[in-house]
């Protein structure tokens, strides 16, 4: 997890470095909105990312704190991936975006 000394000063660029990239929204709105994941839950419902960046996204977004990781001691083994309550807390972020997509979408002729 960063330190507040490694975050911008500004709140919205830290919001931006933490999740400010297209894979790592879509990520959180599968798990937001769809619950637990698995990997290859993530290859299915997000368009051509590579296994590499789910990775390094799913890596991060663990780092940050906004998602947790758990594992079964199953064989084969199974990994599910869920929203920490720190991720949860971006419900009205995501929430506000899909319906200024919406808006935007039903305004365009």
């Amino acid at each position: 997890m960063l330190t507040k000394e490694e975050l911008p000063e500004c709140p919205v660029a830290t919001c931006v470095k933490l999740i400010g990239n297209k894979w790592k929204l879509l990520l959180i709105r599968n798990l937001l909105y769809d619950g637990k994941q698995r990997f290859t839950d993530f290859l299915k419902t997000v368009p051509s990312i590579s296994k590499k960046v789910l990775t390094d996204n799913l890596r991060a977004l663990e780092e940050d704190g906004l998602v947790e990781r758990e594992v079964f001691a199953e064989v084969p083994p199974r990994v599910e991936y869920s929203l920490s309550p720190l991720g949860l807390s971006l419900k009205p972020i995501l929430d506000a975006m899909m319906q200024w997509g919406n808006d935007y979408k039903s305004n365009l002729q």
